[in-house]
């Protein structure tokens, strides 16, 4: 036990604690956030971490999906067709990319590369599910279906993208699958759209964690300090979500996953500027930043004039995120 105590136990604390919180305040996907910063601190290989988030989800989720199923929100139908497409997808994902190299530095790479690009996705996922929200704000809302017909092959596609995703990187169970299940599902309210990907998740993630764990082994001196942060954050964050502004969260959610998915794709041995040029790149990561701080809002706020609404006001990003399933309430 004495070896586990060290700075880097307290340094995954202290991030799984923070991101939980984060996790708990907006209910984004945890894989985006914890991986990215795990990877940042330098605690551990790739593998490695990937393999712990995996794990360290598997137990939180379901907590969330013990809760979600006894308040009865999840539709089992749509879930288990999801499940049908993701779990085989999810085992499988990290046993392909084992195929492609067992050399370690090749591995590490081609996880970072993985992991930036599915980063990349999350953050454009996101505006897209507020774009649709928009949009079927401006036409009077959508007609509540909280039992819609299933379309099972586009959902068991759906389910086997996402579990591709998650069993690669750990990125995208709650970020791409949600922004599908709106798409093809409409109707559903937002706690149904939750406890749906919820129920989904727990053996999503738990296929890829044992299917990492069978290649890569557990790092214990990851997972542990992992868990004992990220479960209480959660905790925390969920009870201060109804006092927080939800708004200005969520777009600095999507910043830094833009930034953390460009400097992954560099980490990976993407140089644009040529080897050895670390400056440049930090120079163009701050500047996606300061870029996105910019001209997000505008765009956004050209997007709104199109739909005959002001640049700037209500509906506001909160608003919209719980638009769904409902009519003329904005």
């Amino acid at each position: 036990m004495p070896e586990l105590i060290t700075t880097a136990f307290f340094s995954i604390l202290a991030a799984g604690f923070f991101v939980g919180i984060v996790v708990g305040l907006t209910g984004m996907g945890g894989g985006a956030l914890m991986t990215p910063a795990l990877i940042f601190l330098g605690v551990g290989h790739t593998a490695a971490i990937v393999t712990a988030d995996l794990t360290a989800a598997a137990i939180y989720k379901t907590g969330g999906a013990i809760t979600h199923w006894r308040g009865g929100s999840p539709n089992l139908a749509l879930a288990k067709w999801l499940i049908i497409g993701s779990v085989p997808m999810a085992f499988l994902g990290p046993w392909l990319v084992s195929a492609v190299t067992d050399d370690p530095e090749t591995l590490e790479k081609t996880l970072k590369l993985c992991i930036g690009i599915a980063l990349l996705f999350a953050a454009s996922t996101y505006a897209v599910r507020l774009y649709i929200n928009l949009r079927n704000v401006r036409r009077g809302g959508v007609q509540p279906d909280e039992h819609p017909y299933i379309r099972p092959v586009p959902t068991l596609l759906v389910g086997a993208l996402g579990g591709l995703l998650v069993g690669i990187t750990s990125v995208g169970s709650g970020s791409v699958i949600m922004v599908a299940l709106l798409m093809l599902y409409p109707g559903l309210s937002p706690v149904k759209l939750v406890g749906t990907d919820l129920v989904q998740a727990v053996p999503l993630v738990l296929a890829a964690a044992l299917s990492n764990i069978a290649i890569h082994g557990l790092d214990w001196s990851l997972l542990i300090p992992l868990v004992l942060g990220s479960v209480p954050g959660t905790l925390i964050g969920s009870r201060l979500a109804p006092r927080v502004p939800q708004s200005i969260i969520r777009r600095g959610i999507v910043v830094v996953l833009t930034m953390s998915g460009v400097a992954l794709l560099f980490k990976a041995g993407l140089h644009p500027y040529g080897e050895g040029q670390e400056t440049f790149e930090a120079i163009t990561i701050a500047g996606v930043g300061i870029a996105m701080l910019v001209l997000v809002p505008l765009v956004w706020g050209a997007l709104r004039k199109q739909h005959g609404l002001p640049m700037f006001g209500a509906p506001t990003v909160t608003e919209l995120e719980g638009a769904v399933g409902r009519r003329g309430k904005l």
